[in-house]
């Protein structure tokens, strides 16, 4: 039997947060070794922002993620903040701009990131050994031990960065929360989040509108955003959508209001203004024709009534119902579609200040693997890079 190879620190996972943190610690001196099951590193920042990669956000703050702790993610985003991540970028001289919201994506390609975070391992001399699959991990005496297909591993330190099972079809799966019940840490129930909704039979006439996207308030309970909706042939998507389902639970309404930029009143007063413009006409002037065409004949309204021959309150009603259309989702199209894991590694197991186990000295967890889930638009990449620093600044 081989003799195991040593290093100051193991880390699982060569996403974002894995490269991220191999470099930090790897630039400090420590001999890194990262490893991955995949045969390339960076799969989920390849794909992600449509393959130009939402690195960031340039309004970053806590309140925009989700966790039991609402305030875990504070110090990390402190001490590492999107400007830091900007600036690691335009070292690279990888041209951005900002799309909306403060999301920032690369001009050219997502591979530009990748290359950079793997540059930055390179700097810092670190091992990286794709295609291992792990087949035992322990610790004894202080040392970890991680057997793989090809090869064992040991060290003092160990971090969890294999992220959640959200796009299995990259690879992903669970193992970060099987390795953390083995250590006996305490997991928030994994979800699928950033996921598009399913409808049922009720609902199938919006599906017939597959394809089209309009610009909404999406709302769940106390929670909305205001951004686009589509209709897909399974239910509903787009941004809005995606943001909601991060706060929806089964059995949930989740409202629309179709009509965002509108006041309350805004038929009474068109129809002041244009009493001889038909009802069906004043709504298609506000939404796609096809959208248009479908809410109307669900409207208490005729489609073909001047409005100066409506009832005010017929009109007061209609404009109720687009601003508050009520969709009773069937469930998610799950992980296979969800953008990112809700739920994951529990904060009150870690140190906010470092990512260590709070129980077991030297073992880590970072990124997707936590329970930290941001937005949509950048968020979720700067936990990844916050994260990995704090942790590759004390391995």
């Amino acid at each position: 039997m081989k003799q195991p190879q040593t290093y100051d620190a193991i880390i699982l996972g060569a996403g974002g947060a894995g490269l991220m943190c191999a470099a930090t610690a790897g630039q400090r001196k420590r001999k890194i070794l990262l490893l991955d099951h995949a045969d390339q590193p960076g799969k989920k920042i390849l794909i992600s922002g449509g393959g130009r990669c939402n690195f960031t956000n340039s309004k970053t703050t806590h309140k925009n993620y989700l966790s039991k702790n609402p305030h875990f993610a504070k110090s990390a985003l402190a001490r590492y903040k999107p400007q830091d991540f900007i600036k690691l970028v335009d070292r690279y001289n990888i041209a951005w701009h900002e799309k909306t919201l403060g999301q920032l994506f690369c001009d050219v390609s997502a591979k530009q990131i990748v290359s950079m975070l793997l540059d930055e391992c390179e700097k810092g001399k670190v091992d990286l050994k794709l295609g291992r699959q792990i087949t035992n991990v322990t610790h004894a005496h202080g040392i970890y031990t991680v057997e793989t297909n090809n090869g064992i591993y040991q060290s003092n330190s160990l971090v969890i960065a294999t992220g959640g099972p959200s796009i299995p079809k990259m690879g992903a799966t669970g193992f970060a929360y099987e390795l953390a019940r083995q250590f006996r840490m305490k997991v928030v129930e994994p979800k699928p989040a950033l996921v598009p909704f399913t409808l049922g039979k009720d609902e199938a006439l919006f599906t017939e509108l597959s394809g089209i996207a309009t610009d909404t308030i999406a709302k769940c309970g106390k929670t909305q955003f205001q951004e686009a909706s589509l209709f897909t042939y399974k239910g509903l998507s787009g941004p809005a959508i995606l943001q909601i389902s991060s706060y929806w639970k089964h059995g949930e309404a989740v409202s629309i209001n179709f009509i965002p930029e509108q006041k309350q009143g805004w038929l009474n007063t068109l129809k002041e203004d244009r009493p001889n413009i038909n009802f069906a006409t004043a709504i298609a002037q506000q939404l796609p024709d096809r959208l248009a065409e479908v809410l109307c004949n669900k409207l208490p309204v005729e489609n073909n009534k001047d409005l100066g021959n409506c009832k005010n309150t017929q009109l007061a009603q209609a404009e109720q119902m687009l601003a508050n259309w009520k969709f009773h989702p069937t469930g998610t199209e799950g992980f296979a579609k969800a953008e990112v894991t809700l739920g994951g590694i529990s904060t009150d197991e870690l140190s906010s200040k470092t990512m260590e186990s709070q129980k077991v000295k030297g073992l880590y967890a970072i990124g997707e693997a936590v329970d930290v889930t941001g937005w949509l638009g950048g968020y979720n990449f700067q936990w990844a890079w916050a994260s990995a620093v704090v942790t590759g600044e004390v391995l």
